[in-house]
């Protein structure tokens, strides 16, 4: 499978009417009387993107019970609405301006009507969790949102600190990007009453979910703003210190005081004025290298679980998912 657009797409066709009454769905959701919600909820859901996460789900759907299912449809269209409503959040967080190429929800109203309207995408998912009458369900998804915000505080906490470790570092995108893509797949085994397999579609998810969290902060180093849908050196210019900054700084604390010194004041002071001067300060090291080696292994370890489950189109076309965000790099 190519990586890029084209194959993606190719995945799409697989799921292919699921996915867009999955897609119909999220909107079909949305019901507040309140105008303002609704325009804003319209504009950061069309804003959209890949819609992975779902596309994951779905495809895990059929994995455990091939035919459609309208509850695995619901329950992944819940998924995207978690997942928008982390992205605006995170936004207001970062004062980002641009999402996916796009004008941010906050940019383009306000903070606050942004940060609201997140709160009603989490309360609205949860309304529509509830009409599954399952507990054990309800109870995934507590939890998990739950790990989800707490990944975000912990991200936050470590802002502008240049001490953070690769465990740290581990920790946060467990929380902010692997446990959605955990929920997602996880809640359809519960959907189905198959939890034989919801341990190996768990440590699927969470290896997946590292590897792309990985993929995309080298991108913040190695890419640039058409492809990426944002600034590039925005984690720079915010000071959060990712694998690649956490890596460079442990090269050249002893043997590069000088470019220690630049990368360390980057992290706890967060500028675009030294941007440049930064990105290649890492770029020297071996940092983007390393980086690219651990993402490769995540995925190799996501590819490797999916060895566990029953042979199906759906399970190949999850280890082409795999491959195709890790090409991201190639």
């Amino acid at each position: 499978m190519s990586s890029g657009k084209e194959g993606y797409s190719d995945l799409l066709k697989v799921v292919e009417s699921d996915f867009n009454t999955m897609d119909q769905m999220i909107f079909g959701q949305l019901n507040s009387k309140v105008k303002l919600v609704m325009a804003v909820s319209q504009h950061v859901i069309h804003a959209g993107g890949k819609r992975m996460r779902p596309l994951m789900g779905l495809l895990a759907a059929r994995a455990l019970k091939d035919e459609p299912s309208s509850d695995a449809m619901k329950l992944a269209a819940i998924t995207e609405m978690l997942h928008t409503a982390t992205l605006v959040h995170d936004d207001v967080i970062d004062s980002s301006n641009l999402r996916r190429g796009e004008p941010t929800a906050n940019a383009t109203w306000d903070n606050p009507t942004a940060v609201l309207v997140g709160d009603y995408l989490i309360a609205r998912a949860f309304n529509l969790l509830v009409e599954f009458k399952n507990l054990e369900l309800l109870e995934l998804f507590s939890a998990g949102t739950c790990d989800i915000a707490e990944g975000e505080v912990l991200q936050l906490q470590h802002q502008h600190n240049p001490e953070a470790t690769e465990e740290d570092y581990l920790a946060i995108i467990l929380g902010k990007t692997s446990r959605l893509f955990m929920l997602a797949t996880e809640g359809m085994c519960l959907l189905f009453n198959q939890r034989e397999h919801q341990q190996t579609f768990s440590e699927f998810s969470r290896h997946f979910g590292n590897a792309f969290q990985m993929v995309d902060d080298i991108l913040d180093y190695a890419s640039d703003s058409s492809v990426l849908g944002k600034n590039i050196g925005d984690d720079i210019a915010e000071g959060k210190p990712t694998l690649p900054m956490i890596r460079a700084l442990s090269q050249t604390r002893d043997s590069d005081p000088k470019a220690y010194q630049l990368l360390s004041a980057a992290v706890s002071s967060g500028t675009y004025e030294s941007i440049d001067a930064v990105i290649e300060a890492v770029k020297m090291t071996d940092s983007l290298d390393y980086c690219r080696e651990r993402a490769m292994d995540e995925s190799a370890k996501a590819t490797g679980c999916l060895e566990k489950l029953p042979a199906s189109k759906y399970v190949d076309t999850l280890k082409s998912l795999t491959q195709i965000s890790i090409n991201r790099i190639n």
